[in-house]
């Protein structure tokens, strides 16, 4: 039996499971539980954050590809770290069995408190992670497209619950209102120009159907002119030649009836605003 199998497992494990920026520091850990409140204590503190500070940057950096800056990651797991250091126990273990999941931890806090571009409360946060794992797992045991009740009842969650999370799985970032879709082909689009806006051709409707009657009402000659520089956009110039009258008398024509519908209609539309 060779030296290496000859190892406990608890052993053989631990080793197994350490890492090349994992320093030994053990000496630090215990001079540092001895010493009180003060420089002494803060600087041997300051060393044993620099010598693990490697370890807490590659547990950063397995996070970088998820929206968020490699700085700001970074000085977030510094500062699990320096928790890790404060709170760590010699009895309980290697530093680095303690140290990893409390970076862990506050880098995902990172991301539920920072990391979401709409504000989604913690509880639908943890419900959308228990959501994401549930589907991942469900998936992976041949339930391609399960469905709500199977979601809920595999994250052990209401299925209000899940339905939130599952809503919240679009909320973690939103997409740029430039966004181009199928940017390679002829109809390619932004997302911007998919969203409604204001019609204003929708009140020159309205305002149609509010004159009809009043323009019906109105005299042929008065009628035709307008139907000429409104309908068929002739210039004032254009309809005189056409009626054999000055240019001044089909604008006087023109204000005087304009002047006239827009009373009536005024008069006729009154009482249903005063109304609304």
């Amino acid at each position: 039996m060779t030296a290496t199998t000859a190892l406990p497992a608890t052993r053989r494990t631990a080793r197994a499971a350490r890492h090349a920026d994992a320093p030994d520091t053990r000496s630090l850990f215990t001079r540092l539980e001895r010493l009180e409140e003060g420089p002494g204590r803060e600087q041997v503190r300051d060393q044993l954050a620099r010598a693990w500070l490697p370890m807490a940057n590659r547990l950063a950096d397995k996070y970088r590809d998820r929206g968020e800056p490699r700085e700001d990651l970074r000085q977030v797991a510094a500062l699990g770290l320096v928790k890790a250091i404060d709170r760590y126990d010699r009895a309980t273990g290697p530093f680095e069995a303690y140290a990893v999941p409390t970076i862990d931890g506050e880098i995902k806090r990172h991301f539920r408190d920072h990391g979401w571009d709409l504000h989604v409360p913690r509880r639908v946060q943890d419900a959308r992670n228990k959501v994401r794992r549930a589907l991942r797992e469900l998936h992976n045991t041949g339930h391609p497209h399960p469905v709500l009740a199977q979601i809920a009842d595999q994250a052990r969650l209401s299925v209000e619950l899940a339905s939130a999370g599952l809503e919240a799985m679009d909320a973690y970032s939103a997409l740029s209102l430039d966004k181009t879709f199928a940017p390679d082909q002829d109809d390619s689009y932004s997302l911007q120009s998919t969203l409604g806006r204001d019609e204003s051709r929708y009140d020159l409707v309205v305002d149609r159907e509010s004159v009809k009657d009043a323009l019906q009402q109105l005299p042929e000659r008065e009628k035709e002119i307008l139907y000429l520089r409104f309908f068929k956009d002739m210039t004032q110039a254009r309809i005189a030649e056409r009626l054999g009258i000055s240019q001044m008398h089909v604008s006087r024509i023109i204000n005087k009836t304009c002047a006239r519908v827009r009373t009536q209609v005024l008069a006729d539309t009154g009482p249903q605003r005063k109304a609304a």
